[in-house]
């Protein structure tokens, strides 16, 4: 196959990772072909596309996971290339035997290297005939539960328990007691069906304290096969990953080229065409191979920022029959990059996902220093179908430290609204003195904990006053009927003081002849400025500060370095304390109702599990909010449930009189 006869692409994923593949595919002059669900009809991906076609509704499992459905769109639209992104199907063998028998070019490996890797046991027998070092588990197919959790005892305990056909920390369980086991069992199972159709699970010992390094590698149909240098991945929230960065810092350069080299022979023992990621469990000088994946990876940026590779490009041509365009020594990394992956997610409620309208976003300026990758802009909908990864934040410079500090500012410059985000604790992160050292293990966020969402009281105190600042001048600006004029004896340039209704501050201000003098906690701060297209400057005290600033439903966000703080008015929209607190029962999101736990009827106590939705491909268990009896759940299992709604009720138990 040459490349010329490559010349449609049907990019079979969404969002991000859709847009970014046909970015490359115009460069290349392929006509792009994209497919979208009821929730994407107006999507970033579909617009960017040359053709779109509809494959069924919202849900993953009646769209980006039915094959038949995207290889009939593929067939009709005449394309001769599929490109499956990351996650979806683009780990699935029978997918990519599809391709090949009705002659489209898979854009990833043959179908039996992905069969090999995809089962996690029939991986590690290959490893270990490739001899890389393994960590002492269980990877068999016997799957009854007393079996496993008697391997689970001659493992010890703390056990890992993994998905087989997962990834992205879903299906994944850490198990630090026998009790727990089958609990946890269970609930492993139940997210590796929803999310990957197999609930085959294997069993690990739990590493302590290791580093997530992974190798970019690369092979094509000729025999050839490349190492891209490596990545660390070990700052991880939930298993997942949240800042990435290559090359993995502190590793020898024997180290970083032995695992290069056993990376290369994983690719070269299963016949391994186009890019894939070996990722390993770093222990000192020790490493032990963890899993391969064979697709792309979300963080591949940093490897194209290090390499000036692109790393779709190859993809491409890879698929097309090409050789690769370098051999090993040709291939030089250049300084070091930086990814943060910016989600709709609340850290300080334990990264619970986040849907809504996207109000504001507004991004740092992109550069050869700056990269952004996104499916999505300002009025955009965060689905609560899909990942919540808004965007990818990648930056690059001469060194480690000066990109770190590039990041450090990007993320100041990387403005959201319209509901909670993670920007701030990336910041966190970012600016941590462990993390500026060197890269920590894969516990460091668990272990920091709520040091990491702890907010600078400088910044809110500094978004207090430009929240105030943005009413009070909404009001100045607004009609002759508006509630500024109308205020009882209040003047422009008088003395008079108005209160500023928010709902969880209070504030004072008084107009003068510039601006205004806003009191917070008996401190005044004099302001002037102005707003414009959400802009914020603003002189507080004679120190000029930017931000955005964002108002949509009675709710002002300001947007102030890398801190997002939300203002209720209470004169327009106020929820009573009482009326605002968070019912242990109701669905923090948007989700499905998966798994009731306890019999209605049944006597349970405050605390006690009593019911599992999944919601953005994680499962969420609730519990009782006090001592009772569980009288009747408000939705059956499988029922879809709206953020809020309550999902069961517990009565409180009656007591007589002796």
């Amino acid at each position: 196959m040459s490349t010329q006869s490559l010349q449609k692409i049907l990019i079979a994923n969404r969002g991000e990772i859709a847009c970014r593949v046909m970015r490359t595919a115009k460069q290349m002059g392929l006509t792009t072909v994209a497919v979208y669900s009821d929730a994407d009809k107006h999507a970033q991906h579909v617009q960017l596309a040359d053709e779109a076609y509809h494959i069924g509704a919202a849900p993953s499992k009646d769209s980006y996971l039915v094959a038949d459905k995207i290889l009939k769109v593929a067939l009709d639209a005449g394309v001769d290339c599929i490109h499956p992104g990351y996650g979806f199907l683009s780990e699935n063998s029978e997918f990519a035997k599809a391709c090949e028998q009705n002659n489209i070019a898979f854009i990833g490996p043959p179908a039996a290297s992905i069969e090999a890797m995809g089962s996690k046991t029939r991986a590690k027998e290959i490893m270990a005939a490739a001899n890389v070092p393994l960590v002492p588990g269980y990877y068999g197919d016997k799957q009854d539960p007393v079996f496993l959790q008697a391997e689970a005892e001659k493992i010890g305990y703390p056990v890992l328990i993994k998905a087989a056909f997962g990834g992205g920390g879903k299906g994944m369980r850490i198990v630090e007691q026998a009790k727990d086991f089958i609990s946890a069992l269970q609930g492993a199972q139940r997210e590796a069906i929803a999310g990957f159709g197999n609930d085959l699970v294997l069993l690990e010992r739990y590493v302590n304290k290791p580093r997530h390094v992974e190798v970019q590698v690369f092979a094509d149909n000729h025999g050839n096969c490349v190492y891209l240098g490596d990545r660390d991945c070990s700052l991880q929230r939930r298993h997942q990953k949240v800042i990435e960065e290559a090359p993995a810092p502190g590793l020898s350069d024997e180290l970083r080229k032995e695992m290069g080299e056993a990376a290369v022979r994983c690719a070269l023992a299963i016949n391994y065409r186009g890019a894939g990621t070996v990722e390993f469990l770093l222990c000192g000088d020790e490493f032990f191979f963890m899993e391969m994946n064979t697709r792309l990876q979300v963080e591949h940026p940093v490897t194209e920022m290090v390499t000036g590779v692109d790393l779709v490009n190859w993809q491409i041509n890879i698929a097309a029959g090409k050789p690769l365009p370098l051999v090993q020594s040709d291939i030089k990394l250049h300084g070091h990059s930086f990814e943060a992956r910016i989600y709709a997610e609340d850290p300080s409620n334990d990264f619970i996902p986040c849907s809504g309208t996207i109000n504001g976003l507004y991004t740092p300026v992109q550069s050869e220093y700056v990269r952004i990758d996104t499916g999505v802009t300002q009025g955009d909908e965060i689905s609560p179908f899909y990942d919540p990864m808004i965007a990818k934040l990648i930056v690059h410079d001469d060194n480690r430290e000066q990109a770190l500090a590039r990041l450090s500012t990007a993320l100041e410059q990387f403005h959201l609204a319209g509901f909670s985000c993670n920007v701030s604790f990336l910041h966190t992160l970012a600016n941590h003195p462990t993390f500026k050292l060197g890269a920590p293990d894969t516990h460091f966020i668990e272990e920091q904990g709520a040091a990491l969402i702890k907010v600078d009281q400088k910044h809110r105190d500094t978004s207090n006053v430009i929240a105030a600042f943005s009413y009070l001048t909404s009001l100045k600006h607004h009609d002759k009927y508006s509630a500024w004029d109308n205020l009882p004896g209040f003047k422009l340039n008088s003395a008079t003081t108005i209160t500023v209704p928010f709902a969880e501050q209070h504030l004072l201000a008084t107009a003068t002849a510039d601006g205004f003098i806003i009191h917070v906690d008996e401190v005044d701060y004099t302001t002037s400025g102005d707003i414009e297209n959400n802009l914020c400057s603003v002189f507080i005290n004679g120190e000029k500060h930017t931000s955005h600033v964002d108002t949509c439903d009675n709710t002002i966000t300001v947007m102030y370095k890398a801190l997002q703080s939300r203002y209720d008015i209470v004169d327009k929209h106020y929820v009573s304390e009482h009326e605002s607190d968070a019912l242990p029962l109701a669905a923090p999101l948007n989700g499905t109702v998966v798994k009731h736990l306890v019999a209605v009827g049944s006597q349970i106590t405050k605390g006690d599990a009593v019911v599992i939705i999944e919601a953005m491909k994680m499962e969420y268990t609730l519990t009782a909010p006090h001592d009772g009896v569980l009288q009747s759940y408000c939705f059956a299992e499988g029922e879809l449930v709206s953020h809020g709604a309550l999902l069961a009720i517990v009565n409180e138990e009656s007591t007589t009189d002796e």
